[in-house]
């Protein structure tokens, strides 16, 4: 039996099969202090004799954002498939998320959720998101992680390059951020590193550097942009409008918002609304507004235009929202969406001891809030990988198994986001293969808001709680295939149907 430790740290070039050394990965160092950073040091702490986090920022002592995280200021959600994952892998840190306030929201019962040119039907909630901040989550994990002594971080410090050869990566150069000389460049030997920067990873120059073949890189830019700004949000009780609304399930009138038992809004570009917008409930009672729109559409980063650019969305429901709203923060911008995977599993010369995980592998555009939930996900197949007793787990198994964690993410985002007017790159083209399966899915997608039994299967592949075959039960695609498109709401709804808890 292999023993779960023994990280295949030898390798061959080329196309040549991995094989072990057979001895146990006394040294991990992995890059960026990330989520997936920090879940992927706490799977490697149970099989190397010490790990060292290097991390660019100061790293904060609570919920605090940091500065090499510019997107910690947006929105964040955590599907319920990441929380499951997250919490097997550090169990009672959902409870702790909650603890601290992190909102729990049920989809489709909470909120006014558009897309695809339809409402979806309030109902009861087959899926939950956390909607709590990126800095909430990060403190907590990070706070859990380094609690074992194994682990360690290098803060205020970057990776420049990469020790070994094209046959086997053997550590890092480092040096301290700031005004520094090519003197100051130090050495860090590892039997193992793994890049968990971020999509930004500039690991391709360093595996070229060293004579290695740097990865395929799969890109779909659909051009998405977004700002976001911190609200308190209205007074419940209080109708400005003085409309009201039926408490049965009925539409808003006209443009007006009176009370409402929604906690947020989610409006979904897609072909003919190239602009979205969501509101979303995090802690300490305040909501983070994120508008968002695709190439050509951009919202802007003015504080006068931040409303007027809700005005523009399929209703005006949200803008209304706003107006009531009380802004606490100013308008943060964030550009960089496109869809990007690395192709590490393919075949070439690449080194052994070497992984990358997180976004440094697989980033997605955020709109779909996939990106915690994959890190969580990714963690758990190192984990079980490691922990394989008839299989040896050799950097490529390692990348295969972390890479196939990504995948219904990356097919959930690039299948959307293919379809969007201005989509670009070489993952921008369907394959003529995938054809009957994008209009099946189609059908599914126009159903969903409607029919409880497409959207609850939609949700659970949505949300990374089950496979994409949940799809292809025979009762949804009965639905899908011969049911009739039922009825959704016309106007937001904004009461629950009733009956729903």
């Amino acid at each position: 039996m292999a023993n779960a430790a023994e990280v295949d740290t030898a390798g061959a070039e080329g196309d040549g099969p991995y094989r072990s050394p057979g001895r146990r990965t006394r040294h991990a160092v992995i890059i960026g202090g990330s989520v997936a950073a920090l879940l992927t040091a706490h799977v490697l702490s149970a099989h190397a004799d010490r790990v060292t986090v290097v991390e660019r920022d100061r790293l904060p002592g609570g919920p605090e954002p940091r500065a090499g995280v510019p997107q910690s200021r947006h929105t964040h959600v955590l599907l319920e498939g990441g929380q499951r994952a997250l919490d097997e892998l550090l169990p009672g840190i959902v409870a702790e998320l909650r603890e601290h306030g992190a909102p729990r929201v049920g989809m489709p019962s909470d909120i006014v959720q558009w897309q695809n040119h339809r409402y979806y039907r309030r109902t009861a909630a087959t899926a939950h998101l956390l909607t709590g901040t990126r800095p909430l989550l990060e403190w907590l994990v990070r706070r859990r992680v380094l609690a074992e002594p194994r682990i360690t971080v290098l803060e205020g410090s970057e990776v420049v390059g990469l020790l070994g050869d094209s046959r086997r990566v053997r550590g890092v150069q480092v040096r301290e951020r700031g005004p520094r000389t090519r003197q100051d460049v130090r050495r860090l030997t590892a039997d193992l590193v793994v890049d968990a920067s971020g999509r930004g990873s500039r690991a391709p120059d360093w595996l070229a550097a060293i004579g290695a073949e740097p990865p395929h890189e799969e890109t779909l830019d659909t051009g998405l942009a977004y700002a976001t700004r911190l609200y308190r949000r209205p007074d419940p009780h209080h109708d400005e409008t003085g409309g009201g609304s039926d408490r049965t399930g009925g539409n808003a009138s006209g443009s007006a918002v009176g009370t409402t038992d929604s906690v947020g809004y989610y409006f979904v570009p897609g072909r003919g609304q190239a602009r979205g917008g969501v509101a979303l409930p995090i802690e300490g009672g305040l909501h983070l507004v994120t508008l968002s729109g695709l190439r050509g559409s951009e919202p802007s980063s003015d504080e006068e235009e931040f409303t007027d650019f809700a005005a523009r969305l399929a209703h005006p429901v949200l803008r209304d929202w706003l107006l009531r709203a009380r802004p606490e923060s100013g308008v943060h911008a964030f550009r960089s969406t496109a869809n990007v995977r690395r192709r590490y599993d393919r075949p070439g010369r690449r080194p052994a001891g070497f992984l990358a995980v997180g976004d440094a592998l697989c980033a997605f555009n955020p709109v779909y809030g996939q990106g915690m939930a994959v890190a969580a996900l990714g963690a758990i197949a190192l984990r079980d990988t490691l922990a394989d007793p008839v299989r040896t787990p050799t950097t490529r198994r390692v990348q295969l198994a972390l890479l196939k964690a990504s995948r219904q993410a990356w097919d959930i985002a690039s299948g959307a986001d293919r379809v969007l007017p201005g989509a670009r790159g070489d993952a921008a083209r369907a394959q003529l293969a995938d054809r009957p399966a994008a209009w099946y899915l189609a059908r599914v997608v126009q159903r969903a808001p409607g029919d409880p039994v497409v959207g609850e299967a939609f949700r659970a592949a949505t949300s990374l709680m089950a496979p994409v075959s949940v799809l292809f039960a025979p009762r949804v695609v009965r639905a899908a295939l011969f049911g009739r498109v039922r009825p959704a709401p016309t106007e937001p709804p904004l009461w629950k149907e009733r009956g729903t808890g």
